[in-house]
């Protein structure tokens, strides 16, 4: 008489159904994960106050519309922004920790200052560029960029300015006019423009080498007043002050302002953080914060983004060379 019940084998086979199923169905779902499907960190590698926060700000409140989650704003200061960025490059390449990345980010290898290189961070769009500006409290006895210029010079080392740390932007700046104009300033570095700015406010400092868009509150409100800015043209909401090429300076320098990921970060995923930073900056609200913060707009695209930091990164090189900026 023939057994009717399943051999061992068939058993085995069909206790294996429901787990094999399970399983497919898990990798099924796993392939069907789209990014982002939890909320994305952007870090800022500076103070909350400043331009550069208020940029990410802006960039996080936009995204809600063209964002499926919620892009939440981090602030790492220290170190003049490597810390921050450090921070992002040692974290998984998967889109959901990114930088906000400014002009330091090329400053600083050359410096000693990090161990990273630029091309570590994966740029995604820029966003701004905006130049150094002077600026004094309104109380101060110089109303021109000569006076200043004029009482570092009979005080030199005396006048301290401001930057947003040692070997950023801001205190290249200050470095490079006090070249150009044969002067020696006391450069005071702190941890993001807004706390030299706070400094300044308080009477701790005579002067802040930062961007128009840091000062314009307290412009507005009276409190400080700009007396120059590095740039071409005047710029716009500063339509009153000149620029030091006007005054016989010929310094034009400033920074950018963009975001990136992790180098290694898959292409899809740039792919898609590219578009919708693209949208992001033509949205209205975002747009509307930069201007009402004097922000200057500029949008470039991951390739012309890396082209430009490319040869930035050249130029600053052979500044700092210039400068000796280890030693001012």
């Amino acid at each position: 008489m023939q057994d009717s019940r399943p051999s061992l084998r068939r058993r085995t086979a069909l206790a294996m159904l429901p787990a094999a199923a399970l399983v497919a169905s898990g990798h099924v779902r796993a392939q069907a994960r789209v990014f982002p499907d939890k909320p994305i960190e952007l870090v800022v590698p500076y103070q909350p106050g400043g331009g550069t926060d208020a940029l990410a700000r802006a960039y996080a409140d936009a995204a809600r519309k063209h964002m499926p989650q919620t892009v939440l704003v981090v602030n790492k200061p220290g170190a003049s922004g490597a810390i921050g960025w450090q921070d992002v490059i040692s974290s998984r390449p998967d889109g959901y920790r990114l930088a906000i990345i400014t002009v330091e980010l090329i400053t600083l290898p050359p410096l000693g200052m990090a161990r990273y290189n630029w091309d570590d961070l994966a740029p995604i769009a820029q966003l701004n560029a905006d130049q150094a500006a002077i600026t004094v409290r309104a109380d101060s006895p110089w109303n021109t960029v000569e006076d200043f210029l004029a009482a570092a010079k009979v005080e030199s080392g005396k006048v301290s300015v401001g930057n947003s740390g040692t070997g950023s932007i801001w205190h290249l700046a200050a470095a490079a006019l006090q070249d150009k104009a044969g002067v020696k300033f006391n450069h005071t570095p702190f941890q993001g423009a807004n706390p030299a700015v706070l400094a300044l406010m308080g009477g701790h400092i005579d002067a802040v080498a930062v961007s128009p868009a840091e000062v314009t509150t307290f412009v507005q409100a009276g409190k400080l007043k700009t007396l120059a800015v590095m740039a071409e043209q005047r710029v716009k909401g500063f339509e009153k002050v000149p620029t030091l090429k006007e005054r016989g300076i010929d310094l034009v320098i400033g920074t950018w302002r963009g975001i990136a990921a992790p180098k290694n970060t898959p292409p899809e995923v740039i792919a898609y953080l590219k578009t919708a930073s693209e949208k992001i900056a033509n949205e209205a609200s975002f747009r509307e914060v930069l201007d009402k913060q004097n922000l200057g707009f500029v949008y470039a695209d991951d390739k012309a983004f890396r082209k430009a930091i490319t040869e930035d990164a050249a130029y600053f090189k052979t500044l700092i060379g210039k400068l000796d900026i280890k030693n001012v």
